[in-house]
């Protein structure tokens, strides 16, 4: 199989997980009062998963290589935990379908930017009509399921 299509279809997959979360963690909200203690509960068992399996692949991190990064490659926890709560505290609000829609668009807003300059180590990928044509279809889309 190409491993661009394994790719693909793993983010996918994985973006399926993400419609997934946000319902799950909306409702483990409730019964503990607050989209924070459901995102810590969300987050801890994540963590434990992710030991398991990380025993499980025998897999060692280099230690030496983790100090050399930037201050900003420590952040990924702290944004996660951003989409957590919001998605929590948003499902009951918003419903699934415009709460992912909306994570979704402010994902390709920001990524826009991101690519554009080259941020945080990526390669760059500048601005051009088709891309912010891409975006600006997906943003249409929240008014559409907005609307709805």
């Amino acid at each position: 199989m190409n491993p661009s299509l394994i790719a693909i279809l793993v983010v996918v997959l994985a973006g399926g997980a993400t419609a997934l979360q946000a319902p799950t963690n909306a409702r483990l909200a409730s019964a503990v009062a607050s989209p924070v203690n459901a995102a810590f509960i969300s987050f801890a068992i994540g963590t434990t998963v992710l030991g398991i399996v990380a025993a499980l692949m025998q897999t060692r991190p280099d230690m030496a290589a983790a100090r050399a990064l930037p201050w900003y490659a420590w952040l990924g926890g702290v944004y996660g935990a951003c989409f957590v709560v919001a998605a929590a505290w948003g499902v009951p609000r918003l419903g699934v379908a415009m709460t992912i829609t909306l994570m979704v668009g402010g994902q390709l807003l920001l990524s826009l930017v991101l690519d554009h300059f080259g941020a945080l180590g990526v390669p760059r990928q500048p601005l051009n009509l088709g891309r912010i044509a891409g975006v600006g279809l997906v943003l249409a889309g929240v008014l559409l399921v907005r609307r709805s």
